[in-house]
């Protein structure tokens, strides 16, 4: 028995929507993120930013809340962290 299993759709604009980064730990990083996801979704809830480091402190992860407006949004974002160069993982 095969069984098509799809991922829950989201109705769009989503508030709330969470979006985490993880990269290299260095200085700005949280910063360069914050930048970065602000000029596609200029109402970033900073006050709700979670920063947390990685048990050995090589790597640093970076939660924020956007209202998601469309897919297009969600993959610009994806796409112009990974550009960083010091994004490994967005979620």
């Amino acid at each position: 028995m095969s069984e098509d299993i799809q991922a829950p759709k989201i109705e769009f604009p989503c508030e709330r929507y969470p979006i985490k980064v993880i990269g290299d730990a260095g200085d700005g990083f949280a910063e360069l993120i914050v930048e970065v996801i602000s000029r596609h979704a200029p109402d970033l809830d900073r006050s709700a930013m979670v920063v947390r480091d990685s048990r050995n402190g090589r790597f640093l992860s970076v939660q924020l809340l956007i209202t998601a407006t469309g897919v297009e949004q969600l993959q610009a974002i994806h796409i112009d962290l990974r550009a960083t160069g010091r994004v490994h993982m967005v979620l």
